[in-house]
């Protein structure tokens, strides 16, 4: 118990080409068959050569065992693939580009095999469209289109029956730029999937938390309010029901910050704000655009925990969406009022709304889920003049 075990096949037990090893030894065996065969091929095409020229192609064919060392050393440092990548495709443009000169100054090159340089290059840009930024893979996937179709054209020219090779590199790389790509994607759709999962099992928990462990906690406060008031009428000792009511009411409000917080999926524990103006504060950015307009009895009034962090989290979703859909806004006025019906407003108003927030998303849900929770109410909607509202009533004692 308590050890990791690695899955095997029943069948093949312990096989290493199940594990995150076998990619590497295949590619290590067909990179090196390659660049054998290319060596024969080059050795065998050079009759009537000098000695140093039939040594220099017989063991270093198109650059190809070194390339192919490279590709496979992507898979020993995946952190360093685009420096990987750009050595390999960068070595067969050097390697093409003094071909290229060699054949203007009259000496042409016999033709040289590139399988293995031609794969190198395929698993590099694979690996480059699956593990990197978008843009640094296209510059990638261009480079190392560049270098393995022109290999062949510029090493043995447009007249050469050897230039064909062309054809057959490009049909490699474009294989390999899909590969990566479907690999991509693939591993998104992964991630959504996963955050998916996550996010229904926290709204599971936190409907468990809420409709059981709450309901347990609300009807142990209710039982002892009411040893409560019974003990005062019969002048009983009133001083431990009165603690086990603080206690009960303050495991509630924790118990409806916890259930709030799995509902919008926070990984990072939050530290509540002490009192709405510190609420406020943390919520609204020092930015020249937005306007507060807070009553000033924010830091002395009594208000229950669950409310200021409530409304904290109300503002900070509010200008996050202003900042996200309306990012050319240049006026956002941001209201929070103590209402004498013992009710406390939170608005959220900003121009340049060009188009609502996305309907259904977890932003507008987890904001009026956390309203609802202590009793409040929450509309956002569009307000004339092509302005975006959100306007929250929330009581300051929770019922």
């Amino acid at each position: 118990m308590g050890h990791h075990r690695q899955m095997t096949f029943a069948s093949h037990p312990g096989i290493p080409w199940t594990g995150r090893r076998g990619p590497l030894v295949a590619e290590a065996v067909v990179l090196g068959l390659l660049t054998v065969l290319d060596m024969v091929f080059a050795s065998r095409a050079l009759p009537g050569q000098s000695e140093l020229t039939t040594v220099v192609v017989e063991f270093a064919p198109g650059l190809g065992p070194v390339v192919a060392l490279l590709a496979v050393l992507r898979r020993r440092f995946p952190d360093h693939i685009a420096g990987l990548a750009t050595a390999v495709s960068g070595l067969s443009l050097l390697g093409s580009a003094v071909a290229a000169v060699l054949a203007t100054a009259g000496t042409r090159l016999p033709p040289q095999p590139g399988a293995a340089e031609a794969l190198a290059i395929a698993l590099v840009v694979g690996a480059c469209c699956h593990r990197l930024p978008p843009r640094a893979a296209t510059i990638q996937a261009v480079l190392g289109g560049c270098a393995a179709t022109l290999a062949p054209i510029l090493r043995y020219g447009t007249g050469s029956p050897a230039a064909l090779y062309a054809a057959g590199a490009a049909v490699v790389w474009g294989g390999a730029l899909a590969g990566g790509l479907v690999l991509r994607d693939a591993e998104v759709r992964h991630r959504v999937d996963v955050l998916e999962l996550r996010s229904a099992e926290r709204l599971r928990l936190a409907r468990e938390l809420h409709d059981l462990v709450a309901h347990q906690i609300t009807g142990i406060v209710v039982r002892v309010q009411a040893a409560h008031r019974v003990a005062e009428r019969s002048g009983g000792d009133t001083a431990t029901f009165a603690e086990l009511e603080t206690a009960g009411a303050t495991a509630l409000s924790a118990m409806r910050r916890l259930v709030g917080a799995l509902r919008t999926g926070d990984e990072d524990l939050f530290v509540p704000p002490a009192d709405l103006a510190t609420a406020v504060d943390r919520a609204v950015p020092d930015d020249d655009r937005i306007q507060l307009d807070v009553s000033p009895d924010l830091a002395t009034l009594a208000v229950a925990p669950e409310v200021v962090t409530t409304a904290h989290r109300l503002l900070t979703e509010s200008l996050t969406n202003v900042r996200r859909h309306a990012p050319d806004a240049v006026e956002v006025r941001v209201l929070v009022h103590h209402e004498p019906r013992g009710e406390l407003r939170v608005e959220v108003v900003n121009d340049g709304a060009a188009r609502p927030a996305r309907r259904g998303g977890y932003g507008l849900l987890g904001m009026a889920e956390r309203v609802a929770a202590v009793g409040g109410t929450v509309h956002a909607g569009p307000a004339e003049g092509r302005r975006w509202r959100v306007v929250a009533r929330l009581p300051l004692e929770p019922g």
